[in-house]
């Protein structure tokens, strides 16, 4: 993964930016010669595919609930 220093994104960001969307690359930012952030391409997802996702987690998570009260209760408890 190439290595590209703060400076030198500043000045071609649309270049590096095109590379990221049209060819997927990805890119390790550094500052001062050490590496502070990953530049990678973000997947869009869809509506029905968030919802999809979070019902399946919802089933995940109503299959370990072993407590008494609701999960709203102890979000609300946890609040206080």
């Amino acid at each position: 993964m190439p290595r590209i220093g703060v400076r030198e994104l500043k000045n071609r960001t649309s270049e590096v930016l095109r590379a990221v969307r049209e060819e997927n690359a990805e890119y390790i930012v550094t500052y001062r010669g050490r590496a502070v952030a990953r530049l990678v391409a973000i997947e869009e997802q869809r509506d029905e595919d968030i919802w999809a996702e979070l019902e399946r987690l919802r089933g995940e998570i109503s299959a370990k609930w072993s407590s008494e009260r609701s999960a709203a209760e102890v979000v609300s408890e946890g609040r206080r």
